[in-house]
């Protein structure tokens, strides 16, 4: 009669009830797939947009309609390799870094 209790005591499958799990389907699953959520809900959206606004300022040209990082509203008059020369007034130009500029605006639309 013991031995038919310690047989049921015994888990399902033949296992024994100290065999230690498998390392990698208990701990790295699971932080692979939580980093695999995380790139696509995060980080790649994120390179999407950095690539995007490179995109935008590389594009900049004499002329252009912008709104800086101090929301400030102006039109490119000058283009260097990093800076920009934004007239915001008549005779009033801004001397600013190209990164300043968020947002290129063309008529009534805004393209970011």
């Amino acid at each position: 009669m013991t031995s038919s209790l310690l047989g049921m005591a015994q888990a399902p499958g033949g296992a024994q009830a100290g065999q230690q799990p498998n390392i990698l389907t208990s701990m790295v699953i699971p932080f692979a797939l939580m980093f695999a959520i995380i790139y696509f809900l995060m980080i790649r959206p994120q390179k999407k947009q950095q690539k995007k606004t490179q995109e935008m300022l590389s594009a900049l040209k004499r002329g252009d309609q912008v709104v800086t990082r101090a929301g400030i509203f102006g039109k490119i008059s000058e283009i260097a390799d990093t800076t920009v020369t934004v007239e915001i007034a008549s005779n009033v130009k801004v001397k600013m870094s190209r990164d300043a500029v968020v947002v290129v605006v063309s008529g009534t639309a805004v393209t970011e």
